[in-house]
């Protein structure tokens, strides 16, 4: 038996993942992190959950930790541009639309925790009163799992064990 991290991104599981706790044992379609991806993408993971397309067989393997992974992020909007009151009658308003959001390097951050959530909480403090932009938020990001596989590490691409 030996021990891989996987990276289980939020949208993959609040889409069409099913929650796991630590001991629990799961089969997931596994993607080798290509050596050219930026790490920080994958949090030092070795691989990621794909749950749409991908390998044509799953890992099977047990969890034996899970870590949260919160991301820290400069906002570069206003997040009282979308709460407004309803205009007059033929009244023009411009207003800035959309978010950026670019992630703060080496700001991760892991929390253990025993079970993988479904859903994800939306961006921690952008509720606040009005601030000056750029402002930095917070949020889940996904979980970085260690997995017991039996065989090692997960498949490379191509690879039919």
């Amino acid at each position: 038996m030996a021990l891989t991290r996987v990276f289980y991104e939020d949208w993959q599981m609040e889409c069409c993942g099913t929650p796991f706790a630590v001991g629990d044992r799961v089969a997931w379609k596994l993607v080798s992190v290509d050596t050219h991806t930026p790490q920080g993408e994958y949090y030092g993971a070795g691989s990621w959950v794909e749950n749409h397309g991908g390998p044509d067989h799953e890992t099977v393997g047990r969890v034996r930790s899970i870590d949260l992974v919160h991301q820290e992020y400069l906002a570069h909007h206003d997040p009282r541009a979308v709460e407004h009151p309803e205009p007059e009658p033929g009244t023009v308003i411009f207003r800035g639309t959309g978010r950026k959001l670019e992630p703060v390097p080496g700001a991760p951050t892991l929390e253990t925790v025993d079970g993988c959530p479904k859903w994800f909480d939306g961006f921690e403090d952008e509720e606040q009163p009005p601030r000056r932009v750029p402002y930095r938020v917070r949020r889940a990001v996904g979980v970085l799992v260690t997995l017991e596989v039996p065989d090692g590490t997960p498949p490379q691409p191509g690879d039919r064990r």
